[in-house]
């Protein structure tokens, strides 16, 4: 009878550091800490991970950054095509975080992933054009094209709006992103889609003719993945994500990338031609020294200058640009400007900087064709344009003519495009805008003046 109840005796403790000893499994901060990198899953967008115009940028970008200084970690990002393939990933143990704007949903809970606390509130939203009768109801979708992008959170609210609108269809695009079905809903070719708010948020400036019709949810989160075998990375990350919330960081992150202040405002003409009487005079100098001294027409150096800012020498951004001509903080320090708030400093190293990009752009490209592309590289970046270029070549394209590669730049936000390109994601669209508005300008004060 003793050695019965040892023998059960032994088999209970055993089995309790069995459970132990699994629980203690779970990889935490320590075994990261010192000796192995934060391997980072996200995806190349607006709203994630992107290459700025000097360096890498992205809300999520910014957060796991946060997050590795705070442990003194190092960092990998693995750039994947769809949340759908970030979850499998994550879930099959081949990476630690999944930072890529995933809402948490019910589903999602399923997939065998575990979710940190939430960093940002969201709601998904509907979004139509304007022009026409705005839907009002789930019920006014009936008779809409409604397109949605796959594996997104957006099917499982369709499905429980479907339980009580039975007649409710759309339709799931596989190889589009939410930005480019907003820009298809801009240019007429469907009627609506859902975006997240944060989404819709930043890209709303570019398709000014966008406006939400309702929201389509209540508010959700968005939140980190982890790993089963790194859940014990979740109470570092909650204890981090409270504290840069008491001190204002994640205020400051989400305010870079959400906030209302537009860099680029696109005034109409009759604003332009108050402005040159009342705000030009007092800079027209400063751009006729700069421009003679760097060899530029100085009206286009002043046009320039109105694009970036209004011809405001305090002007600033939420993204970092500051100054005149809105230069980056690692532009001023290339082209020695010390104070970016000067207005002569300014408007020279921004002189300064459009020709070292002049003459960076190849030769082959000739005549104006190269003050476009140099403006172009200016407002995007040399790699971005370099890809354009590329792209250009392999679709039949001449590489070195503006009037050809102002139809390829917006298509580096086409993930069938940009996936294939050296430097991902770009908002090519906005380049192309500014150039075309910088000529606009620089016209009409050669006619004025």
């Amino acid at each position: 009878m003793y050695l019965k109840l040892f023998i059960e005796k032994f088999v209970i403790i055993n089995f309790l550091s069995f459970i132990l000893l699994s629980c203690s499994d779970t990889g935490g901060i320590d075994d990261l800490v010192g000796s192995k990198e934060l391997i980072v899953l996200t995806r190349n967008a607006p709203t994630t991970w992107y290459e700025g115009r000097d360096s890498i940028a992205g809300p999520e970008y910014d957060l796991i950054n946060s997050f590795a200084l705070h442990h003194k970690l190092n960092v990998r990002f693995e750039i994947i095509d769809s949340i759908d393939e970030i979850l499998a990933a994550i879930s099959s143990e081949k990476a630690h975080i999944g930072a890529a704007g995933i809402t948490i949903t019910e589903q999602r809970k399923k997939q065998g992933v575990i979710f940190t606390a939430p960093y940002q509130k969201i709601t998904q939203q509907l979004v139509c054009r304007r022009g026409r009768a705005l839907p009002r109801t789930v019920d006014d979708l009936v008779d809409r094209n409604l397109t949605i992008i796959n594996g997104s959170s957006y099917i499982e609210t369709l499905e429980k709006l479907k339980l009580i609108t039975p007649d409710l269809n759309w339709q799931v695009s596989k190889d589009e992103d939410t930005e480019q079905l907003m820009e298809k809903v801009w240019n007429n070719k469907n009627d609506c889609t859902l975006a997240d708010s944060n989404i819709v948020s930043i890209n709303r400036r570019y398709y000014p003719e966008l406006l939400v019709a309702f929201p389509i949810s209540d508010e959700q989160s968005l939140a980190w993945v982890l790993s089963p075998k790194w859940s014990g990375l979740k109470s570092s990350i909650d204890a981090w994500l409270s504290e840069i919330e008491e001190n204002g960081e994640l205020a400051v992150i989400m305010e870079r990338y959400y906030g209302h202040v537009e860099l680029y405002d696109y005034v109409d003409i009759k604003h332009f031609r108050k402005r040159i009487n009342k705000r030009l005079p007092k800079y027209q100098n400063y751009f006729k020294t700069a421009a003679t001294k760097y060899e530029l027409p100085w009206t286009l150096l002043a046009a320039q200058a109105y694009q970036e800012s209004h011809w405001n020498p305090k002007a600033k951004s939420p993204t970092g640009v500051r100054g005149m001509m809105m230069l980056t903080l690692n532009t001023a320090k290339s082209v020695g400007v010390t104070n970016r708030l000067d207005p002569v400093q300014s408007i020279n190293g921004g002189a300064k900087y459009l020709r070292r990009m002049i003459k960076r752009i190849p030769a082959e490209i000739e005549g104006e064709d190269r003050i476009w592309f140099a403006l172009a590289a200016y407002n995007v970046g040399y790699g971005h344009l370099n890809d354009a270029r590329k792209l250009a070549k392999q679709l039949g394209k001449n590489p070195d003519r503006w009037l050809d590669i102002k139809e390829i730049l917006p298509l580096l936000s086409n993930k069938k495009y940009y996936r294939t390109l050296k430097h991902g994601y770009a908002r090519g669209s906005e380049p192309v805008r500014y150039v075309h508005s910088i000529r606009e300008y620089q016209q009409i004060l050669e006619q004025q003046l």
